[in-house]
């Protein structure tokens, strides 16, 4: 397409008001802005893929956290890729394939800083987002660096059929880990879990308590808990910590529509006989790792040792759904909504 046929105007998702415990299609807005040409060091770029991730329902609200929350009025972000269709910035050309991050939107208009160049002749486009993306960089430096994994750990998994869930356990299994167990809220989830993903063991967590689950799924102890839940999955994680074990907080999705503050575990007072540790993980303290995370995933990926799921939902029109479906848990693997 030349840059002359490009259409005028592009649809883009707006936060209208911040939402109060689910977010409501009324909080939420369809709608038409002009395309804005690129200007010095610029580039246009029309969206493939957007992401569509959990950390977005902090960003509605105006509490102060680790990333701005989103404006009222105006374009919500996030992680998208696309090819460039204008490019007023040097060392990107028209044709060229970008990660960035001006998703919920069909066009988007930006600095070419802010950009980083991929190439959909090695990994479909979609998996830039996902398990090569931020989403894998998380499992990735989730487990290994904040984590400690080593070679033997037993290692729980909650969320474990979601984007970063489901290669956590993939990567402690590739490591060497002396057991793999998962979490997920489903029966099928669980049987991917076990049968495609090689997880030693999985549970429904709805089909009883989540501590006497992960006792008999992890009858030696944890020592490494990957929380993408908080909650019940959290406190059965301590209850289950080995001596020295850690906890790698990344998410808790579980309370992040409550209005009410969510109570703690009753039993952190264990971490003291366990001397176990909790860390809060976030994936931009670790981009320092992401060459060496693209060439030994990126591999694992190729082989066919490292297995991937994507829910794929078409449309921007349906992005909202979308995100409101990994609130839900009903996706498997990476949601991503095709433009």
């Amino acid at each position: 397409m030349t840059e002359s046929a490009l259409p005028t105007t592009s649809r883009e998702w707006r936060l209208l008001s911040r939402p109060v415990g689910w977010p409501k299609p009324e909080d939420f807005e369809l709608a038409e802005a002009e395309i804005r040409q690129p200007g010095p060091g610029e580039v246009l770029v029309r969206n493939a893929y957007v992401s569509v991730d959990p950390y977005m329902r902090g960003r509605m609200s105006a509490a102060k956290s680790y990333v701005a929350p989103f404006e009222l009025g105006k374009a919500m972000q996030g992680g998208a890729v696309g090819e460039v269709v204008a490019s007023a910035a040097e060392g990107v050309s028209v044709g060229d394939h970008v990660l960035h991050f001006g998703g919920w939107r069909e066009y988007a208009t930006f600095d070419a800083k802010q950009a980083v160049k991929v190439d959909p002749e090695a990994a479909p486009l979609s998996t830039y987002l996902g398990v090569l993306g931020m989403t894998g960089l998380t499992a990735y430096a989730g487990l290994l660096r904040t984590g400690s994994f080593k070679e033997g750990d037993s290692v729980f998994v909650s969320g474990a059929a979601g984007a970063v869930g489901s290669q956590v356990g993939q990567i402690a299994r590739l490591k060497g880990a002396s057991r793999v167990i998962g979490s997920a809220g489903s029966d099928e989830k669980v049987k991917l879990l076990v049968e495609e993903y090689g997880f030693d063991a999985a549970f429904n967590y709805k089909n009883g308590p989540v501590a006497a689950q992960l006792r008999e799924a992890a009858p030696d102890g944890v020592d490494v808990y990957f929380d993408n839940v908080g909650g019940d999955h959290l406190e059965a994680a301590i209850g289950s910590l080995n001596e020295k074990g850690r906890i790698v907080i990344c998410g808790m999705i579980s309370v992040y529509n409550n209005t009410e503050p969510a109570p703690g575990p009753k039993n952190l007072a264990r971490l003291i006989a366990t001397r176990g540790r909790i860390e809060g993980l976030l994936v931009g303290d670790h981009y320092d790792l992401q060459p060496e995370f693209v060439q030994e995933v990126g591999g694992w990926v190729r082989s066919g040792e490292l297995k991937y799921r994507e829910t794929v939902v078409e449309g921007i029109e349906n992005n909202l759904e979308a995100f409101l479906g990994v609130l839900r848990g009903d996706n498997t693997g990476k949601m991503i909504v095709k433009l």
